[in-house]
């Protein structure tokens, strides 16, 4: 389903009884993180998308957890339930075990194109509705209501843009999810981290001397367009082709007024300007979904030269904090989604999950199909070479008859079929640049802990155990008795 625009989103959702229109006054800073905190840590039931209408001092209403839920986030992405990503990719790539290297590496390229194709050509705009009012003379961001979340933030941070650039020796668009600061009207701190596109196209530009990068935030728009700016993908695949393919239908794009970059048409506001690679700045400290303040560090400005929006345009924003929050489900759909990409290059892989409190890069629990022994440790070498799960701090290794959802049977096997002289692999490496308890930036300790069923090449020379299983034909006659029993 592709959405005309973000309040097209929030109209469905209000159908579908999923978000509530908060009316009395808020402000922007603390009051809306503060409901918002409550809602995501809160019951079930009462979890939903809030539509701040009357935010102290701003016009502009905010719109926020709309991927806070299952539910939310696979309406949000065109399918029925988040399995579905994971069907739906799979459909394009054949799955079955590649006979080598490059006939895996032909299967990627062929992906490639499928997403490029399926994703749709992009096309251009006639009329851009995110271009009904332009300031280019003026522009400033204090009419806009960016949040201060957290007491110690340090200041107003955008929380969920999509930020372009292109790479600016190879002309490649990069779309990425990066937190803004606010300095002044006219003034933002592009908090890229070292791992992802833009940082790498700012290292480009600075070797080659570049004066300024051209950049553009975008904010709102279609659902998928914003969800695809988070997404971990290659280099060569464009986050808007994910985003095409998944709405069914071509993103339009319309030409920036300042700048030589292309932006989507449908979007609510667009903030254009420059990053100056070749000066940086104290930014943070900021509350971030470590549940931790990220301390301050250096990072490039971005310098407003256009800011241009829609008639009746609506802030999106998210809030990360201590767990559970928003956030763990956008990267539930990123882990439905991109299975199928790791069972390309590790066709043993089952399923894999990445429990809230191990905020994504902490903790990936790993079902496979073990064929012999070390495969276990194969798979932990394998996963930590593969794009952004080589930041992965723990990786646990389980049987493929194990749900890896259910944090109960995982937790099980992870703890009592470990010996901990022999199951663990201890390793230094790359580490998510937020992560505090790394010693130094980016780098540190990381654990893969082998819990499957050992075989005696492994150094477990006794029988293995069977696991308690009841008789299916017992299970059958009271699944049959149940109703008559009383229990229900």
């Amino acid at each position: 389903m592709a959405f005309g625009s973000l309040r097209d989103f929030a109209t469905l959702l209000e159908d579908r009884g999923a978000l509530v229109r908060i009316r009395a006054q808020v402000s922007a800073e603390l009051e809306i993180t503060e409901i918002a905190n409550r809602v995501c840590k809160g019951p079930a039931a009462a979890n939903k998308a809030l539509l701040f209408e009357n935010v102290k001092g701003r016009s502009t209403p905010v719109l926020i957890n709309m991927f806070g839920s299952a539910e939310r986030m696979a309406w949000a992405l065109g399918v029925g339930d988040l399995d579905q990503l994971r069907a739906k990719l799979a459909a394009l790539i054949d799955l079955r075990p590649p006979d080598g290297l490059n006939n895996a590496v032909g299967r990627g390229s062929a992906l490639l194109r499928a997403l490029r194709d399926a994703g749709l050509k992009p096309r251009r705009a006639h009329r851009a509705p995110v271009q009904a009012v332009v300031e280019s003379r003026n522009p400033t961001l204090d009419d806009i209501p960016i949040l201060k979340c957290w007491p110690n933030d340090g200041g107003r941070f955008i929380t969920l843009p999509q930020v372009i650039t292109h790479d600016p020796s190879r002309g490649t668009r990069n779309v990425g999810m990066y937190r803004l600061q606010q300095l002044d009207d006219r003034t933002l701190l592009m908090h890229w981290q070292r791992h992802k596109g833009g940082a790498e196209h700012e290292r480009v530009a600075r070797e080659s001397t570049r004066p300024q990068i051209p950049a553009a935030i975008v904010l709102g728009g279609d659902p998928a367009a914003i969800w695809s700016a988070s997404a971990p993908l290659p280099p060569d695949i464009d986050e808007y082709w994910l985003a095409g393919w998944l709405r069914g239908r071509a993103i339009p794009f319309v030409d920036c007024i300042t700048q030589p970059l292309q932006v989507p048409a449908n979007a609510d506001i667009v903030i254009e300007g420059y990053v100056d690679p070749n000066r940086h700045y104290p930014e943070g400290p900021f509350g971030d979904h470590t549940g931790y303040y990220t301390p301050v560090g250096p990072f490039p400005a971005f310098h407003v030269t256009a800011i241009t929006q829609r008639e009746d345009p609506i802030y999106p924003a998210t809030v990360v904090g201590i767990p559970p929050m928003e956030d763990y489900w956008m990267g539930k759909a990123t882990e439905r989604l991109f299975l199928p990409l790791v069972q390309l290059f590790l066709p043993e892989v089952i399923d894999l999950a990445m429990p809230a409190p191990g905020l994504f890069h902490n903790l990936v629990v790993v079902s496979i199909r073990k064929r012999f022994p070390g495969h276990a440790r194969k798979v932990i070498h394998g996963l930590w070479g593969l794009a952004l799960l080589s930041l992965a701090k723990a990786l646990v290794i389980v049987d493929d008859w194990v749900d890896v959802h259910d944090a109960m049977v995982a937790g099980w096997q992870a703890l009592g079929n470990v010996d901990w002289s022999r199951d663990v692999m201890i390793a230094d490496g790359p580490v998510d640049q937020l992560d505090h308890a790394a010693p130094l930036e980016a780098y540190g300790g990381k654990i893969g802990i082998d819990a499957t069923a050992k075989l005696p090449e492994e150094g477990h020379p006794r029988p293995w155990p069977e696991v308690v299983r009841m008789d299916p034909a017992v299970k059958a006659r009271i699944d049959a008795l149940w109703g008559e029993l009383g229990l229900t």
